[in-house]
């Protein structure tokens, strides 16, 4: 088992940064890829940018490409999610996400999840 667990949301103005964490524990050396999904009201989950444990490979959505940065801090088992210019339309539950698989990493199917954070932008 993998446990995820996010902070740092909050209330952000309109062209603003905001950065999540995500402390990864548990089964870390299971994991294959960690990502960020987020979630707005009334509208289904969606991918917004992935990490591949390892090797440091990146994917983001094209929504979020050149304004939002993952990372991890591997002494801290810790993933990071740098969100700059940030828009209204960011507004969302933001969740941590974790995969063994390579199939479920490539398919953006997860399998271990945090509680999410709230994350608001003011227009």
């Amino acid at each position: 088992q993998v446990q995820l667990v996010e902070s740092g949301g909050g209330l952000v103005q309109a062209g603003g940064s905001l950065r999540l964490s995500c402390a990864v524990s548990g089964r870390t050396f299971s994991v294959y890829g960690v990502g960020w999904f987020r979630q707005a009201p009334g509208k289904e989950r969606e991918f917004v940018a992935g990490r591949r444990w390892n090797d440091g490979m990146t994917l983001y959505a094209d929504s979020v490409k050149g304004r939002f940065t993952i990372s991890r801090d591997n002494a801290k088992n810790t993933v990071y999610l740098q969100m700059n210019s940030l828009k209204p339309e960011d507004t969302a539950v933001y969740y941590c996400a974790a995969t063994w698989s390579p199939r479920a990493f490539s398919n953006r199917e997860y399998d271990y999840w945090g509680q999410g954070t709230q994350v608001t932008i003011s227009s």
